[in-house]
């Protein structure tokens, strides 16, 4: 018996399958199935029930899940307590809003690369929604997205929020928005529903509103002087200082988006919680230097 039959064993219980195990430990899946299948002739005892759909434990392999757990939480703890974080390798799985990806995402993979050299990084771009599902099916380690993610099995670190602030072209001066475009963010997202239901409670029938998943792509809509919309100022300033946009105020701002880097409590991963304070740590020090 091994380590490494051990932890695959947790993966496939957890995940509920061969496959997503193999994607898991970037195994292949004849490779998984060995491993347990060795396990069980080494223990004598059949650890799942295969039958239609998931995997479901048996008694044996419901009492080896509870060891298996105490041997992962043993190993991250000789990990953060005993081991060289530089030394540290593997595949660290990151998932970050547009939002985060404009402002200090670089500066987040720049501190992480600098305490864990060794380790790979796979980064997504997404909007929140979609990204919390990917966190949710193991398939991101952590999530810098609008939060909080409300699941017992999530721990949320608060990031700073960004204000809303109101932009248009300063070649179009029109902004009464019952007369030109409001481009939002995704349609999918919470943003785009308060600001839909706000507007539209406003402004009535007369509304016109254009979803964008692409921050840049909305900023150079504004600029164009095809919409006026709501984002961080701090997004805005290469626009602001080339000239292109100006605030103005409607009567009323959208709520503050609300950010956290979010991750699975378990399995526990020492390296996934630091990454969570170092995002916290890296959003703090750029907010004090960018206008918000």
């Amino acid at each position: 018996m091994t380590f490494d039959q051990i932890k695959t064993f947790l993966w496939v219980a957890r995940l509920g399958g061969f496959r997503k195990a193999a994607d898991r430990l970037n195994l292949s899946q004849p490779a998984v199935s060995t491993r347990i299948a060795n396990l069980e002739q080494e223990l004598r005892v059949s650890l799942f029930a295969r039958g239609p759909g998931e995997l479901v434990l048996t008694k044996h392999g419901t009492l080896l899940l509870s060891y298996a757990e105490q041997m992962l939480f043993v190993e991250e703890e000789i990990k953060q307590r005993v081991a060289n974080p530089s030394e540290a390798e593997g595949l660290f799985r990151v998932g970050a809003s547009e939002t985060i990806a404009q402002a200090w995402l670089p500066d987040f993979l720049m501190a992480f690369s600098a305490q864990y050299p060794r380790v790979n990084v796979d980064l997504t771009v997404d909007i929140s929604l979609n990204l919390r599902a990917e966190l949710l099916e193991r398939k991101l380690d952590l999530a810098l997205l609008m939060g909080p993610v409300s699941e017992f099995t999530v721990e949320n670190v608060v990031l700073p929020s960004f204000d809303l602030h109101w932009y248009r072209s300063t070649e179009n001066a029109q902004t009464d928005l019952s007369k030109i475009p409001v481009i939002s963010y995704s349609s999918k997202t919470r943003p785009y529903r308060e600001l839909m239901s706000e507007l539209s409670r406003r402004i009535g029938p007369k509304l016109r509103v254009y979803s964008s998943a692409s921050l840049s792509a909305s900023l150079k809509m504004i600029a164009a002087g095809i919409a006026v919309g709501p984002y961080p100022r701090a997004l805005a300033n290469d626009f602001l200082e080339a000239g292109q946009i100006v605030e103005f105020d409607p009567g009323f701002r959208p709520q503050p988006l609300s950010f956290t880097a979010s991750y699975l409590s378990e399995p526990r991963s020492f390296l996934v919680e630091n990454s969570a304070d170092i995002a916290r740590e890296v959003a703090e020090a750029w907010t004090k230097t960018h206008p918000m």
